[in-house]
């Protein structure tokens, strides 16, 4: 981390703090320990530096001028005494309460992070700035991280993929593998190497269909990865990539080619049923941070511009329907086109409420974020960088100095893919995955069945090629991307065999 981040270490949290390891920022005078339900300064302990006790015990002026006269004063005087004493004491506690971490209400009281003016606030009442990785196509499989790249190259959303699996090794067998693959690509291992690398927080990509009613495979998942993250003090954001009818109509959210969520409240509804679910279960969970509500919403595209004034009202009615069963986590709110436009937003409407920008193949200026910095002084609210990343480490290099120099806290993407440098780990192509890879780029349909078969794999390649695949994505068969992990500032971890 750069010298500019060490500067600041006394008024931000350390990225290598966690929900249960948060470096406050202690006063060197006097901590004060106030009661959770009211105020109170209950207990007094003096940390003084040398020089500082020096001069209170003899004749600092700091502290007042007190008579050492070895006893011999009248009783008059030593009332005297006691008296500046007293007065000295009030004005040492009265600045220990003024050099305190931001203490006020809300969540803290709780044990939640928490939002105060233009910064999240951890528990203990220090300014959080959030260091995190995204666990990228681990619930919504992304066609570009299995090497399915570029227009032609195949599947991209997590439904074509399925289909194209289904395709290869049957259906029932296709069902197994996702199974597995949920199972397998994040892990406990995946998680003790994340807390070595000095991250403070982790963004899980979710897809709608795992917390539909009578399925609980999302909320078991889900429960895993928060456990894991409570054991190695990392604090996890939940994030909606995949909702109902689309908010993008892209691939990215496993949409129909549209982003219906606009156009349908029967889609609407069931989104808010989404984060309903998700949020009465871990309302008072403070491993969680917080609720990013939906992904990159309206793409740039001229014709969908249409939908950016719905955007924010969609955002007040999921955010009042959370506020019924949770009113402890922070709601996260996206610009429009991909996250980037801010300028669908008004006035904060909610007390508790960070703004997420992303950034994708920009230059690495101040510039860039300007808007962002500009929002935040007039509102006085949080921002944070959800996304960014598939970059060289050069320019991730940069990019993470400029957000560190503004205070803005950030995750970047992926953690993990194959066999690329543009994230923490990555994985190899396992045996016959050329052949998937070639396969994914010839052309046709259903009514063109003939010409396909003879051009698949054969199953036995098929099913060889992605039982491989399960064991590559394990973590101890990843390799660690080690200039990604030092363009961000991160430590590398030691690994056997690396």
């Amino acid at each position: 981390m750069g010298g500019s981040a060490a500067d600041r270490s006394s008024a931000l949290v350390s990225h290598k703090s966690g929900p249960d390891q948060v470096q406050a920022v202690v006063p060197r005078i006097v901590t004060g320990h106030f009661r959770a339900d009211g105020p109170g300064f209950l207990d007094v302990s003096a940390q003084m530096g040398s020089g500082i006790a020096e001069r209170y015990s003899s004749r600092g002026a700091a502290f007042g001028d007190f008579d050492n006269d070895g006893g011999r004063g009248s009783v008059l005087r030593r009332k005297d005494r006691m008296k500046k004493i007293s007065l000295n004491l009030a004005a040492v506690v009265l600045w220990g309460i003024c050099s305190a971490p931001l203490v006020h209400g809300g969540p803290a009281s709780t044990g939640f992070v928490h939002t105060h003016e233009k910064d999240l606030v951890a528990p203990d009442g220090s300014r959080l700035l959030l260091r995190g990785i995204n666990l990228g196509s681990w619930l919504e499989p992304a066609g570009y991280m299995f090497g399915f790249e570029g227009i032609g190259s195949g599947p991209q959303s997590p439904r074509e993929i399925e289909t194209f699996v289904n395709e290869l090794i049957g259906p029932v067998e296709a069902k197994r593998f996702w199974r597995e693959y949920r199972t397998r690509y994040i892990t406990e291992e995946d998680f003790r190497f994340l807390a070595k690398t000095g991250i403070n927080s982790i963004r899980v990509p979710l897809h709608y269909k795992y917390f539909l009613h009578g399925n609980d495979e999302g909320v078991a998942l889900v429960d895993r990865v928060v456990g894991w993250a409570a054991k190695y003090r990392l604090y996890v954001i939940l994030d909606l990539h995949c909702a109902p009818g689309g908010q993008t109509g892209a691939d990215i959210d496993d949409s129909w080619g549209y982003p219906w969520l606009y156009e349908s409240e029967a889609d609407q509804k069931l989104t808010i049923y989404v984060w309903k679910r998700i949020a009465s279960h871990y309302s008072n969970n403070a491993t969680v941070l917080g609720y990013d509500l939906l992904n990159e919403p309206i793409p740039h595209y001229p014709q969908l511009r249409q939908y950016n004034e719905r955007l924010e009202p969609l955002y007040k009615k999921i955010t009042a329907a959370i506020r019924t069963v949770d009113k402890n986590h922070v709601v996260i709110l996206g610009g429009a086109q991909w996250d980037s436009n801010f300028d669908v937003f008004g006035p904060p409407f909610d007390k508790n409420v960070v703004y997420t920008f992303h950034k994708y193949w920009t230059d690495s200026t101040e510039a860039v974020i300007r808007p962002y910095l500009d929002f935040r002084d007039r509102y006085r609210v949080p921002i944070w960088l959800g996304e960014s990343g598939e970059n060289t480490d050069a320019w991730i290099r940069e990019f993470v100095k400029v957000l560190e120099k503004n205070e803005v806290g950030w995750a970047f993407w992926p953690y993990k893919k194959i066999n690329r440098t543009s994230s923490f780990v990555t994985w190899a192509k396992p045996p016959y995955w050329d052949e998937i890879m070639a396969y994914a780029r010839t052309p046709g349909n259903l009514g063109d069945t003939e010409r396909r078969i003879a051009a698949r794999p054969s199953v036995e390649h098929a099913r060889a090629a992605f039982a491989g695949l399960l064991e590559a994505i394990e973590f101890r068969h990843c390799t660690t991307n080690t200039g990604y992990l030092q363009a961000l500032g991160l430590t590398v971890p030691e690994r056997q065999g690396e």
